[in-house]
């Protein structure tokens, strides 16, 4: 049930009105009021949108000049090796790239996980520094194919891409002298040449 609406009395009415006076209007006319806390926009001169940079010319049977963009991916890991610095003598490094080097030592690892390897390689390598060994293999086969099917792609071959990084921390870098993919009379990818410093 709604009230019924009573006029306002004339002391009511004169009293409003001085009110109403003294007031400052919170908006404009015919425009909708901002909520509480709303901050009032300067008005700002409108500025010409940014002009993309134009597409250089191109005719038919033109050569195109410039490079492809660079991405920046880790290369894969036969580039990486092939492209790290040459530490040891260049003849004996490329008589050990065609496995004419005799190896002293080999250690197998694959079929291990890496929890099972790292101190075996780690044991490995110390132990044919002190006995005086130059050049080891170190096998860690070429991989399967896992098909887990999971949101982070694995790459293949857990221990091949590992031991390489094993080969240079700081355990090891004062032993190794230079790491080389081995032969493929010595197993190819599935294996490393590891040569030793004196």
């Amino acid at each position: 049930m709604s009230r019924k609406r009573r006029d306002l009395r004339p002391e009511e009415r004169e009293l409003w009105n001085r009110v109403a006076r003294t007031a400052a209007p919170l908006h404009e006319a015919g425009t909708k009021p901002k909520p509480k806390g709303a901050m009032t926009p300067t008005k700002t001169p409108a500025q010409p949108a940014a002009q993309p940079d134009p597409l250089p010319q191109f005719r038919m049977g033109e050569r195109r000049t410039a490079t492809a963009p660079h991405h920046d991916v880790l290369p894969p890991l036969e580039q990486r090796l092939a492209q790290a610095p040459v530490a040891m003598d260049r003849k004996a490094f490329l008589r050990m790239k065609r496995g004419k080097l005799t190896v002293e030592g080999r250690i197998d690892l694959h079929g291990m996980t890496l929890d099972e390897a790292y101190p075996r390689l780690m044991g490995f390598i110390l132990e044919a520094r002190a006995g005086g060994k130059r050049l080891v293999l170190v096998i860690t086969g070429k991989g399967r194919d896992t098909a887990e099917g999971g949101p982070i792609p694995t790459r293949r071959g857990v221990l091949r891409h590992q031991v390489p990084q094993w080969l240079r921390s700081p355990g090891l870098r004062g032993a190794v002298l230079q790491i080389s993919e081995a032969h493929r009379s010595h197993g190819g990818l599935g294996a490393y040449y590891v040569y030793l410093r004196r």
